[in-house]
């Protein structure tokens, strides 16, 4: 049987609006982000996303990279209405798809509550999380 989802790396096909709603009001890493904010990140990264059958965008994920050596994947959001059936399971396959041609050495992304989710696509806790610094700004 054919899913009714479908993946794209457009990022023309993205609704902006429905993502920043997500991101700002539902995601506990990016809560308040302004919606200035938001279309700047997606016009300065590579964009994915998940439509129904009727086209109504579900999921949503960006990856901030080089292009050469290394990739960030972040925002990754799944309507929480039709979380549990697979789509979070697409979105990744999808984008790691996507990034694979480029032959990127290192991809990585923060998670509080997904670990099981990205283990299935070999990611795994820091070997030394020591080696990792982190600057926080002030916007």
């Amino acid at each position: 049987m054919r899913s009714p989802f479908r993946f794209s790396n457009d990022s023309s096909l993205i609704d902006r609006a429905r993502v920043h709603a997500w991101l700002s009001e539902d995601a506990y890493w990016a809560k308040g982000r302004s919606r200035e904010t938001q279309d700047a990140a997606i016009d300065a990264s590579r964009n994915y996303g998940i439509w129904d059958a009727d086209g109504e965008q579900v999921a949503y994920a960006r990856v901030v990279t080089d292009g050469v050596t290394f990739a960030w994947l972040c925002d990754v959001f799944v309507d929480p209405g039709i979380r549990g059936g697979g789509v979070g399971k697409t979105l990744i396959e999808g984008v790691l798809a996507d990034l694979e041609p480029l032959g990127l050495r290192r991809v990585m992304l923060a998670t509080a509550d997904a670990h099981g989710l990205y283990a299935r696509y070999g990611f795994a806790p820091a070997e030394d999380p020591n080696r990792f610094m982190i600057k926080q700004m002030t916007p």
